[in-house]
């Protein structure tokens, strides 16, 4: 049986328990053995980190201590994998370029704040985590990130004439990782979409054979 581990915390204006517990499920009901935790220190424990098959991070700010972080990059650098969404992954622990590196980008502004009704693009049709997914709109906020040009992007949204990732696959170390920035509160995460997405993401980042983020 797969072992997950999610971790969450941080603001709670993006309901971190909430979000937790549905991405749980999701997991759950793939057969994987899933611990929730509230504390940063379980990132602490570099054995138990190294075996497990994905981290979830649900963690918006905050701050992480040097000890509490190491681990989890080398958790990731070693082949464990990672999966987030929203600021729970791509806005957290903002004076840590490390950690934004791995993720393969970092918030930046949401303007038009809460509320924006915006289209999402699948660019990558064929790719496991999009199966089933066609173009859709939302009523969130609509991220505006710094991102790595590493990033092998699977969805995007406009800001006029610029193009934003929405969500990507990347490579940090042996470790796959993936990144939604849908996912503002529970609600949006639980839109069929959203939700396929996120599933099919995880299940794309624990896997095994860890290689080609395509």
């Amino acid at each position: 049986m797969k072992q997950a581990l999610i971790v969450q915390g941080g603001w709670e204006g993006h309901q971190p328990a909430e979000v937790a517990e549905l991405l749980a499920q999701q997991l759950r009901e793939e057969s994987f053995q899933v611990e929730v935790s509230d504390t940063l220190d379980s990132f602490l424990d570099a054995e138990k980190l190294a075996c497990q098959d994905l981290i979830v991070p649900v963690w918006t700010m905050g701050q992480i201590s040097k000890e509490q972080l190491k681990p989890l990059l080398e958790a990731v650098k070693s082949g464990t994998g990672i999966a987030g969404c929203h600021g729970g992954m791509g806005d957290s622990f903002r004076n840590e370029t490390q950690y934004q590196y791995m993720v393969g980008g970092q918030w930046v502004a949401h303007p038009g704040g809460d509320g924006v009704h915006y289209d999402v693009f699948i660019k990558e049709s064929k790719h496991p985590i999009m199966a089933g997914i066609e173009d859709f709109q939302v009523c969130s906020e609509q991220y505006y990130m710094h991102i790595d040009p590493a990033i092998h992007v699977l969805a995007t949204t406009r800001f006029g004439d610029v193009e934003m990732p929405v969500a990507w696959t990347k490579t940090y170390g042996e470790g796959s990782v993936f990144y939604c920035s849908l996912g503002h509160q529970a609600d949006i995460v639980a839109m069929p979409p959203v939700l396929r997405m996120m599933r099919q993401g995880m299940i794309w980042a624990a896997r095994s054979s860890v290689g080609s983020p395509f």
